[in-house]
């Protein structure tokens, strides 16, 4: 019997697991060549300033079953890791900064794996060169002895710098900063530094001079740009010193005194010789050739000069002596030497200060009297003074100046040698016044100029001033302002006036005096000022109100000057308001009012400001009057004569106030009068011509008048049309025809039109007081009335009697007011008495044109009044 084996489901797995082990390859990187950045890294180079974070490779390759790969990269034990791969898609980025420098190969180990295989292989990384680093000096610092006879153009230094860059950024050229000012050049290539062609070194003139090299490479790239890096170093060239120099002598140019108290064998100043090789210099010997005439010697080592004769024998006063100095080299040889001029002046001491002299010898104080304001440039003849510097040449020299209040004197002269006379001048006229300084007290100062001790020595002047009468009296002001009560008596005090003359004694004294136009009521004290009213003067505000004169200060010579005084008098309240008649008769159109005025006579407000006020009225309650205009009218609810007949039983309306104008003075002063108003109703009739009646009821003269006036001038008017035209027909050759003539005749204006510009400046006499106003313009009577027509001339009406003279005046119990001063300005109100009202003889008038118009009105047909 044949065995069968049964199939199993893990016996399939099995088996399809060796047939896939058997057909797996390993995966394998693409080459793609050396400048490829694709593949496994072979043959890659990369810069040393690539920056970290780059991605500079992409690992690439496959598997022949076209499984996934895996990239991997690893590294040799302790070497660096500078980078990292994304194992899935084979991102290589830089993760450590590259050195070229410091590390120029990197062997990374870079690997492929399909999961069950993996490849790896070694590969070898460039670092390509940057250029990122400067030139170095090597064996630095560079300091270099030169002996200072090196010829020019000699070799004396090799400077060398590296760069560990390669290639352009590796090469480095030299050159020299401030090469114009430097005395030396360097070779760019080698780094050879030498002597300019032409050019010396001297010890004397420089020891040391400080050359600054630069080193500079070739440049490269760094990150994408052209970089150059150099570096610099300072190379110190010591001069040595070479025996090739004089001596020379400091502190040229050599001056030495001898005074009159140097003792023979005494030093007198001393020569300094150096040899010019300061490197190693030789000793100085000292000798003096020629000019000392046995009188002075030096020492051959030191170089001090003595004076070895005492100074009375001495001949000359000043001596000039030679000095050589010569190099001694060791050996004994002298070799060089140079010459110096030593000047030595036999001087006086100064042991002498100026010294001032006065008619009795030394005096250190001088005095003078004197008037004030002598004249400009006259010299002080009363100061007898000398100045004297008993020491010889510039030690005698001193300056002499005064001290003290400037610009008022100077003195001559200004600069003295030994011994001068002192002579002081006036400068300033206008400063020496004795009203400022009873003394001037000056010093008088004497200095010298070119001593080193700078003596000096001063003198007191004093100076003490006589007065003269140099001054005017002034006033303390321009002008002075008072004011005054007009009751002031006779004899008060107005103003007081002051003016000073600053002179001494009688000069001093001021009188006082006054004159002018306005002064005839005044007085004033001649010693003290004040000026009053005189005894007997009345001052009245309403007459005179400003009174204006000068006043004069005047000294004992007549010198004066004047000042200007205004007097206001000030008003009171001595006038009682005065209505224009005592008792008034007034018409009163009901609606329109009537007027009473009075008047104060005082000169200023509120003392001529009248209040009105009704005192009595019967019947009372029916009148109202303006307090301030004096302007009575009736109680608003009366309209017609019905009320006005319901409220008395009197009807012919005429009734009687007493009124009271009282002004506003304090004490305050009144005064009433008894007034009759005739009440009546408004007339009908219109036009200028009723209100002129209205108005001229009272004054048939004045009606009568206007009609005269108007009557005459349309006579002249007709007169001079009729002349004109007469002439004008005469001179002309032609006849000309009627209508021509009919057709030039003037249409005559309406009466109303003519009277329009028939306006009459106001006449002298009574009889020719009109004016014919415009009919736009209201005319008003003096009772305000203005409707009432004009009538046919009235009948002549006598003459009014002449009004009733003002009671005079009382004399009102005198009341004292203190006088004031000050500089206000009173107010000046111009006052003009009004004249009186027409008397009572006017009233028959009235009633005859009242009559007059009844009558016409009955006949026309009109109501009447």
């Amino acid at each position: 019997m044949k065995h069968v084996r049964r199939f199993t489901p893990s016996l399939f797995l099995s088996l399809v697991h060796v047939c896939l082990v058997q057909a797996n390859y390993a995966p394998y990187f693409f080459d793609n060549g050396a400048r490829s950045t694709n593949g496994n890294m072979a043959l890659f180079s990369l810069s040393e300033d690539t920056p970290v974070g780059t991605h500079v490779y992409t690992l690439n390759g496959t598997d022949p079953e076209g499984d996934p790969v895996t990239y991997g990269l690893a590294y040799e034990a302790g070497s660096r890791r500078y980078f990292s791969v994304d194992k899935n898609l084979g991102n290589v980025t830089l993760i450590e900064e590259l050195d070229r420098e410091k590390e120029d190969e990197i062997e990374v180990i870079v690997s492929i794996s399909d999961g069950l295989s993996t490849v790896s292989e070694k590969v070898r990384i460039l670092v390509m060169d940057a250029n990122d680093e400067s030139p170095e000096f090597i064996n630095t610092p560079y300091i270099v002895q030169v002996p200072e006879n090196t010829p020019s153009g000699s070799s004396i230094f090799k400077i060398e710098a590296v760069d560990k860059d390669t290639g352009s950024g590796g090469s480095i050229t030299y050159f020299l900063q401030n090469i114009h000012a430097n005395k030396f050049t360097i070779d760019r290539h080698s780094g050879v530094l030498r002597i300019k062609t032409g050019v010396t070194l001297d010890y004397e003139k420089s020891r040391t001079h400080f050359v600054v090299v630069v080193a500079k490479d070739g440049g490269g790239k760094l990150r994408g740009d052209n970089k150059v890096f150099s570096a610099t170093t300072t190379v110190t060239v010591n001069v040595d010193d070479v025996q090739d120099t004089p001596p020379m002598f400091i502190g040229t140019p050599y001056y030495g005194y001898v005074y009159e108290d140097t003792l023979a064998g005494s030093e007198v100043l001393t020569v300094v010789a150096l040899d010019g090789d300061r490197g190693k210099p030789n000793s100085i010997h000292y000798c003096i050739v020629n000019g000392d005439e046995g009188s002075f010697e030096i020492g051959n080592t030191t170089g001090a000069i003595s004076v070895i004769k005492s100074p009375n024998q001495l001949k000359k006063e000043v001596y000039e002596l030679k000095v050589q100095a010569s190099e001694v080299s060791q050996e004994g040889d002298v070799s060089v030497y140079a010459f110096a001029v030593v000047t030595i002046r036999v001087v006086d001491l100064n042991n002498h200060p100026p010294t001032f002299y006065g008619e009795n010898g030394p005096q250190n104080r001088f005095e003078l009297t004197m008037y004030e304001h002598p004249p400009e440039g006259e010299i002080l003849r009363g100061l007898k003074i000398t100045v004297n510097d008993s020491d010889q040449g510039a030690n005698a020299k001193f300056n002499l100046r005064l001290v003290g209040p400037g610009g008022i004197f100077r003195v001559v002269p200004q600069t003295v040698l030994n011994e001068a006379q002192v002579t002081i001048i006036v400068e300033n006229s206008a400063a020496i016044d004795y009203e400022k300084f009873k003394v001037l007290t000056f010093k008088l100062l004497a200095i010298e100029v070119n001593t080193p001790e700078k003596f000096s020595s001063t003198a007191d002047v004093v100076i003490r001033l006589l007065d003269t009468n140099d001054n005017v009296p002034k006033f303390s002001s321009d002008y002075y302002i008072a004011r005054i009560p007009e009751n002031s008596p006779g004899g008060s005090n107005v103003v007081a006036v002051t003016a000073t003359d600053p002179d001494s004694g009688l000069w001093g004294e001021v009188k006082y005096s006054i004159y002018g136009t306005g002064a005839d009521l005044f007085l004033i004290h001649p010693s003290t000022g004040i000026i009053y009213t005189q005894p007997w003067a009345v001052l009245d505000a309403e007459v005179n109100s400003k009174y204006n004169f000068y006043v004069k200060a005047e000294d004992t010579d007549g010198k004066y000057s004047l000042a200007e005084v205004f007097i206001t008098v000030l008003d009171v309240n001595d006038h009682s308001p005065e209505f224009n008649e005592n008792i008034q008769e007034k018409t009163m159109i009901i609606g329109s009012p009537v007027k009473i005025e009075a008047i104060d006579q005082d000169a200023e407000e509120p003392n001529n400001i009248v209040d009105y006020s009704i005192m009595q009225a019967d019947p009372a309650n029916v009148f109202d009057i303006d307090q301030s205009t004096g302007e009575i009218k009736l109680k608003s609810y009366i309209r017609s004569l019905d009320i006005i007949h319901n409220i008395t039983k009197n009807k012919d309306c005429i009734w009687s106030l007493v009124v009271q104008a009282k002004d506003r003075g304090s004490p305050s002063f009144s005064t009433t009068a008894v007034l009759k108003i005739d009440i009546t109703e408004e007339t009908l009739h219109k036009g200028p011509m009723a209100a002129f009646l209205m108005q001229t009821k009272d004054n048939p003269m004045k009606a009568l008048g206007v009609l005269a006036g108007v009557m005459g001038i349309m006579v002249l008017i007709t007169i001079m049309i009729s002349t004109a035209m007469f002439w004008r027909n005469k001179r002309s050759n032609k006849i000309t025809p009627v209508r021509r003539i009919i057709k030039k005749r003037q249409t005559p204006q309406p009466r109303a039109v003519r009277m329009e510009w028939l306006k009459f400046k106001r006449p002298s006499n009574a009889a020719e007081k009109f004016v014919v106003e415009d009919d736009s313009k209201s005319l008003h009577n003096e009772n305000s009335n203005n409707n009432i027509q004009v009538a046919p001339v009235p009948p002549m009406a006598p003459v009014p009697p002449p009004p009733p003279a003002l009671a005079p005046r009382g004399d009102t119990p005198g009341w004292r007011v203190p006088t004031v001063s000050g500089t206000l300005t009173p107010k000046f109100i111009n006052k003009q008495l009004k004249k009186r009202g027409h008397g009572s003889a006017h009233n028959a008038l009235v009633s005859e044109l009242k009559l007059k118009f009844e009558k016409r009105n009955a006949a026309i047909g009109e109501p009447h009044i």
